[in-house]
């Protein structure tokens, strides 16, 4: 009957666990033997009981019976009643204790398995899945799996335990009653299945359903100052509200299936205590059996009637994790498209070569990039300008690998960047984003993700580099300062300048700025590229801006446009040609002067 449920199309997602189960299997065999032996002390009672009731029929029908012996015989059988069923007890608190200790340990395993795996994937991945989604197949997903492991898993074992040793023991005793007594569960097999089937597919539903609401709910949180500037509460909360009242239809269609469980479980126990009366009573009656055999079959029902009971709610749990297991397994079996090489054995001196370098985006066939060449030396500083979407930001994702190009090549000291082992070229190279991201950590806390074991005077040195020691030990707390979510607590230009600061204490061979400095104003933009300047003397430097005061310093300056390099030289040289550069350089100065 139990087995039937477990069929290989349901638990094909689940397989996925079984090197997990093979990882703690000394713990679950422990836990195993442990159940039977339990379940083995938990039938000495009804057998005591059903030996105590003949004992006094007995007794009764003998008309020189000696009381003090029958009370010798109860007397006893209580203390072993009493003894069997602590040693019952204590070992069923073990089971739960090994076996649901195995589920946390897994549990542990599988969130930090995904987690791994949600770093290695690419940024496509990132831009086609929701952070909501992903969250929710961490956290609500491996919760649903984990009551697979773990309950599910003990009171599988428990119930088949029961089953086999209580069924073979009333076989033993009473064939022909033990048949009419178990004549019910081939009924609460079919049933079982067919309902289980249901569940599955409605279980799906509803986990889809709440990652739809956990992305909707993140990033209501995260952009809640545009909602509240633009009085979207309203709006909000009625998409909110309509996305509830979805979920709450499609969790009342599962729990309406899952509530027919119960009721069916206590009506089919019901008709087998029924069948044990009215069939062994006539076998009493008959001669055929002893009353305490009739007294021990009844208690034995009654103590199959949570475990069959309890088929449903393991059913209920297996189905509901194989769905969220499946829609782990979706992401895990996503492999990143960028890869390690084998690694190169030699030390990074910065030699950038980029050889008929395009890029195009396979989702939007977008060409962001076109056939760039370029060489840059080590040490050198490269200024990057150009138009919105140009190809800027993507040029800088290229060197770090963030993408790989779709044609040509990118070569570091004439070595293919993708002979490098990931972990080994970014430890080379320090990026600022464009939209600088930092962590609800203090603020030194912040900057040390660019050196771990920096000490507190290299934080400092790092901060005045970029012009922002001044703002934070101004703040009560100073460096030790805990930020809120993405940094909301400081202000745009300080989230940036904190930036740099973490990325010029890791002291990097390539230094990649990416519009940095657009939330600074001109006096401390100058104060940091005069620091920037110094630092990034024996370091290649690519740093893209819009503005040309930004870049006017570089040893060479490229001008991008629709994805291709159109200008390309010192600034003195390209003020003087017709062209972009130019005239954002005249339209620049002229808003200066206003």
């Amino acid at each position: 009957m139990h087995l039937r449920t477990f069929d290989y199309s349901v638990m094909k997602e689940l397989q996925y666990i079984n090197k997990y189960f093979l990882k703690y299997r000394t713990k679950l065999l422990l836990g195993l033997l442990i159940t039977i032996v339990a379940r083995i002390f938990s039938l000495f009672a009804p057998r005591l009981i059903g030996n105590s009731l003949t004992a006094v029929e007995q007794y009764l029908q003998q008309t020189d019976g000696d009381v003090e012996q029958i009370r010798n015989i109860l007397w006893v059988n209580i203390l072993i009643i009493i003894g069997t069923t602590l040693v019952s007890g204590f070992l069923t608190f073990w089971m739960r204790q090994t076996i649901i200790n195995v589920s946390r340990y897994i549990e542990f395993d599988l969130k930090n398995e995904i987690f791994w795996h949600y770093q290695r994937l690419t940024q496509r991945f990132y831009k086609n899945n929701r952070t909501g989604d992903l969250m929710n197949r961490i956290s609500e997903d491996v919760g649903k799996v984990r009551m697979y492991v773990g309950p599910a898993f003990m009171y599988s074992v428990n119930t088949i335990s029961l089953f086999v040793i209580v069924i073979s023991y009333m076989i033993s005793i009473a064939p022909e009653l033990t048949l009419y007594t178990i004549l019910p569960l081939p009924i609460l097999s079919v049933t079982i299945y067919k309902l289980s089937r249901i569940i599955n597919i409605k279980s799906t539903l509803v986990q889809e359903m709440l990652s739809k609401m956990s992305s909707f709910a993140q990033e209501s949180f995260s952009g809640i100052a545009v909602i509240k500037s633009y009085n979207l509460q309203p709006k909000m909360n009625s998409n909110f509200d309509t996305l509830a009242s979805q979920s709450y239809k499609k969790n009342m269609a599962l729990v309406k299936v899952q509530a027919w469980f119960f009721p069916l479980m206590i009506l089919l126990i019901g008709c087998s205590n029924l069948i044990v009366i009215y069939v062994g009573g006539n076998q009493y009656i008959n001669s055929e059996i002893e009353i305490g055999v009739l007294a021990e079959f009844i208690i034995y029902v009654n103590m199959l009637t949570w475990p069959v009971a309890v088929v449903g709610w393991i059913t209920s749990i297996v189905q509901q994790a194989e769905a969220s297991q499946k829609r782990i397994n979706d992401f895990l079996i996503e492999q990143p498209e960028i890869v390690d090489g084998p690694g190169v054995l030699q030390k990074v001196e910065g030699n950038l070569s980029f050889k008929n370098v395009s890029l195009c985006y396979p989702e939007t066939e977008i060409q962001a990039l076109n056939n760039i060449n370029l060489e840059i030396s080590k040490g050198t500083t490269i200024g990057v300008i150009g138009n919105i979407g140009s190809g800027k930001s993507t040029f800088l994702d290229l060197i770090s690998r963030l993408y790989d190009p779709s044609e040509g090549k990118i070569e570091l000291d004439g070595k293919d960047l993708k002979e490098y082992r990931l972990e080994e070229l970014r430890s080379f190279i320090g990026y600022v984003p464009q939209n600088a991201f930092l962590f609800s950590e203090s603020i030194e806390d912040n900057i040390r993700f660019g050196a771990v074991n920096a000490k507190e005077d290299e934080i400092i040195e790092a901060t005045k580099k970029a012009a922002v020691h001044k703002n934070i030990i101004e703040f009560k707390e100073g460096y030790k300062t805990l930020l809120g979510e993405r940094g909301v607590t400081l202000s745009g230009g300080q989230i940036q300048r904190v930036s740099i600061a973490r990325v010029l204490i890791k002291d990097p061979t390539i230094l990649l700025l990416d519009d940095c400095l657009s939330a600074v104003d001109t006096d401390t933009e100058e104060e940091i590229l005069k620091h920037l300047k110094s630092v990034s003397k024996d370091k290649t430097t690519l740093i893209v801006s819009h503005r040309i005061s930004s870049i006017k310093h570089a040893d060479q300056i490229i001008v991008f446009e629709n994805g291709k390099i159109v200008q390309q030289g010192k600034h003195v040289d390209l003020i003087g040609v017709k062209g972009y550069y130019k005239e954002l350089s005249e339209k620049q100065q002229t808003d200066n002067s206003k």
